[in-house]
């Protein structure tokens, strides 16, 4: 686990948050009907090393690309390529930046064109069950704290949780301890203290919470097809409450 005492620390993982949130943008306004996702990747790479950072998922453990794009039953680490998003699709794109050493990571889901109503409710629903576990990332809290709030937002909506995949800690790499499951009980797991930086990252899916990994090695799809969406932000935990390192400033998350 990464804790970050210098203010000099922070200066280039906050830095690092900054890129990634303006990477997003960058990746939304491409997010349309007839777009290749290949063409996505390529763009948005291209985005983050002119400012000076590296997209943190190339070569990760040999995945070949710089974002991961999933689309409707994908789940997560979805391969860009040949692939065209069609008008309804539900488009899952997460996003790693590596800047002078500190790693930031995040993920949005998007409907593109226009989609049918479960859809749009999937998303929202994966991106209020996010901030709700942001929420409960304060001094004193338990990791479980945040996971009961994802479960609960997410269940209550009458989605399903995925399990088999959960949130970490970075900073100095890409993946750090603690696991920050998307379930879970209150009052149970580590302790939240000030320096700690999470990546909390809730993935919903429309039906069932099981999951299978494809033939390629690395794309995650829902076992029965349903829909699935997947939000993330990196938070610093900071005496006066989360903050969030990948939210973009204009207020745009």
């Amino acid at each position: 686990m990464s804790i970050f005492l210098q203010e000099s620390d922070l200066i280039p993982l906050r830095k690092s948050g900054r890129i990634l949130a303006g990477a997003i943008n960058e990746a939304k306004k491409y997010i349309l009907p007839g777009m290749k996702t290949a063409f996505i990747d390529e763009i948005v790479e291209k985005f983050i090393i002119q400012r000076g950072a590296r997209p943190a998922f190339k070569g990760y453990r040999g995945f070949p690309a710089s974002l991961c794009i999933s689309i409707n039953e994908q789940v997560v680490h979805g391969i860009p390529g040949e692939r065209i998003i069609q008008d309804g699709d539900l488009v899952s794109v997460d996003i790693g930046v590596e800047y002078q050493g500190y790693f930031t990571d995040a993920a949005f889901s998007v409907v593109a064109g226009n989609g049918n109503g479960v859809a749009y409710q999937l998303v929202k629903v994966a991106k209020e069950s996010l901030f709700e576990g942001i929420q409960k990332a304060r001094i004193g809290n338990r990791i479980g704290d945040i996971s009961y709030a994802i479960q609960k937002c997410i269940e209550k909506n009458d989605f399903s949780v995925v399990r088999d995949f959960v949130g970490h800690g970075l900073g100095l790499s890409l993946h750090e301890e603690p696991q920050i499951p998307n379930f879970g009980s209150r009052n149970q797991g580590p302790f939240i203290k000030k320096g700690m930086v999470l990546a909390i990252e809730p993935m919903v899916n429309e039906k069932g919470f099981q999951v299978q990994i494809l033939d390629d090695g690395w794309t995650v799809v829902t076992r029965d097809r349903g829909l699935s969406a997947h939000y993330e932000h990196t938070v610093l935990i900071t005496e006066g409450g989360p903050e969030v390192l990948t939210m973009d400033r204009r207020g745009d998350e």
